[in-house]
């Protein structure tokens, strides 16, 4: 099997890029990092950053044109994630939620109605800081996704 994670590496924390690149390394898939900016990776033939241009959606243009149905898309971006779902590849989010077709519809109702909020002023803030309990989730539901596809 030649499963490709693919991460939004723009918002990724930089925790999440660490459990990913061990996990890469370990298991020898190939991990590709897509951002706006400049990343950071250690030495390895698993593991590239690929770097694209400005401009809203760009990153997320680029992973749902190269990825494949069965690749792994790690995002918490919930218009990116039902993409990927529609394009039969999986989901999961840096505190470990994964996504598919069970709850994206879901997912993308609540962003919208929060946006919605927001941009009314009668919601503020964001998510809370990512805490170690947090990468734990994430690393635990990355070990089961990776393990149900005997990787």
């Amino acid at each position: 099997m030649s499963l490709t994670i693919w991460v939004d590496g723009d918002a990724c924390p930089n925790l999440i890029k660490t459990v990913l690149f061990r996990a890469a390394q370990k298991r020898q898939l190939a991990l590709q990092l897509v951002a706006n900016q400049s990343i950071a990776t250690p030495p390895s033939k698993y593991i590239r950053a690929i770097r694209v241009g400005g401009g809203f959606d760009v990153a997320d243009d680029y992973i749902v044109k190269h990825m494949r149905g069965g690749d792994l898309v790690i995002t918490g971006d919930i218009p990116l994630a039902a993409k990927v779902i529609e394009r039969q590849g999986d989901v999961i989010n840096p505190r470990g939620e994964v996504y598919g077709a069970h709850n994206i519809g879901e997912k993308l109702a609540m962003r919208n109605f929060m946006e919605e909020m927001r941009n009314n002023g009668q919601v503020s803030g964001g998510a809370a800081a990512m805490a170690a309990r947090d990468v734990q989730k994430f690393a635990n539901a990355l070990d089961k996704f990776l393990a149900g596809k005997q990787i």
